[in-house]
């Protein structure tokens, strides 16, 4: 999670300058547990700095696939954030 932008990355050129700066990287063997846990830190990041992300994501219902991977039993949301530096 480095230099995110609104846009995908396939705008290549095009895209929006990116307005939050690196999270941090991120690895599961779930890949439900590692896309929420994703959303997650960029819904709490401090007001403002995903304030354009989080807008993206929620006007086209990109949490949706969150709750399709649930459903269709593709991994667990519950995840514990263990830091390594």
């Amino acid at each position: 999670m480095r230099r995110m932008s609104v846009d995908c990355d396939c705008a290549g050129v095009a895209a929006e300058e990116p307005t939050i700066a690196d999270i941090g990287i991120c690895a599961s063997t779930d890949i439900l547990a590692i896309d929420q846990a994703c959303c997650d830190m960029v819904f709490t990041k401090p007001e403002g700095d995903q304030k354009d992300l989080v807008e993206r994501i929620t006007s086209r219902h990109g949490l949706h696939q969150l709750t399709a991977m649930q459903k269709q039993k593709m991994g667990n949301p519950r995840y514990e954030l263990i830091e390594v530096k």
